[in-house]
């Protein structure tokens, strides 16, 4: 197949480039608003909010299949900027849509409340309270309307070895500061990007196509500050004596920091949907975490 990766620039779409060369067997084009010098495959240049390029693009490559790993994430600025977070979020994924080929749109646990106490399926009610949530669900809601047969994959907390995330920042901040507070009041599972790119290939090369929303993450529960916790604790077991990290990590409530915007308090997504449908074990977050670790902190 020709696959086309949008936001090949991100966490995502970067564990995807990596995972690529595992599966020779298809065509890959990846895709961005713009090149970074340091990529060692072409990154074609494309504007998916604009819906004649998204056409014209997968006519001229003959695209079978695009993994959508574009969004606008930023969730404080969203709600500054919900016209451009629509137009990413939900208007971009619509073009995708009607390009006339198969589709795996990534989306997001924000399109759930937040107040749940078990966890989420993909059927369950949808009540985002966020600018980036609304969009996510627009995104979702105008893919399905326009290609049925789409995939869409939500999940959350996502890290990677790639760009900026939640690791590298507690693991910046345990060196450089002797004290730090974390919530602890924010239930959800950590997911490794690279989990989640293999996840999608995994899809792609199932020997039938399930259409539908799926949930993925990986296996476990934890908070906010469990979730430092344990990147302290196996950053340890990974650095040398003289560069191990003495920060004494207090939990605090979401209330004693300071949000701009509200974040779900509880996030866990039900993945038995995703398990049963294409048979895949998946890997408990420590175990995901010391593996990504790995590549952060071994020379």
């Amino acid at each position: 197949m020709n696959i086309l990766i949008t936001g090949c620039n991100g966490q995502l779409g970067n564990e995807m480039r990596v995972l690529s060369a595992q599966y020779p067997q298809h065509n890959y084009f990846f895709a961005d608003i713009m090149t970074l010098p340091e990529t060692d495959v072409p990154v074609y240049i494309l504007d998916i909010t604009q819906q004649d390029d998204v056409n014209t693009f997968v006519q001229e490559h003959h695209i079978d299949l695009i993994v959508n790993c574009a969004a606008y994430t930023q969730v404080d600025k969203a709600e500054e900027d919900e016209p451009t977070a629509m137009r990413i979020n939900a208007d971009a994924v619509q073009w995708l849509g009607i390009a006339g080929c198969k589709v795996i749109h990534i989306s997001t646990d924000y399109v759930f409340s937040g107040k749940e106490y078990i966890p989420c399926k993909e059927d369950d009610p949808v009540a985002p309270n966020t600018a980036y949530g609304r969009t996510k669900l627009i995104g979702e809601q105008k893919l399905m309307e326009v290609n049925p047969q789409a995939i869409i994959l939500r999940t959350a907390w996502l890290y990677s070895s790639f760009g900026n995330n939640f690791v590298k920042t507690m693991l910046r901040l345990g060196i450089e500061r002797e004290q730090l507070g974390v919530v602890f009041d924010q239930i959800g599972t950590p997911t490794y990007a690279a989990d989640l790119a293999q996840a999608i290939f995994h899809i792609i090369n199932a020997p039938e196509w399930h259409a539908g929303v799926y949930h993925f993450t990986n296996e476990g529960v934890c908070s906010w500050y469990d979730f430092t916790i344990a990147i302290h604790q196996l950053a340890n077991t990974l650095l040398p004596e003289s560069k191990q990290i003495h920060c004494r990590v207090q939990p605090i409530l979401s209330s004693a920091y300071a949000y701009k915007t509200p974040r779900p308090h509880y996030s866990v997504l039900d993945k038995s949907k995703y398990k049963q449908t294409f048979q895949q074990d998946i890997p408990y977050w420590t175990e995901a975490l010391d593996r990504c670790l790995r590549l952060l902190l071994i020379p």
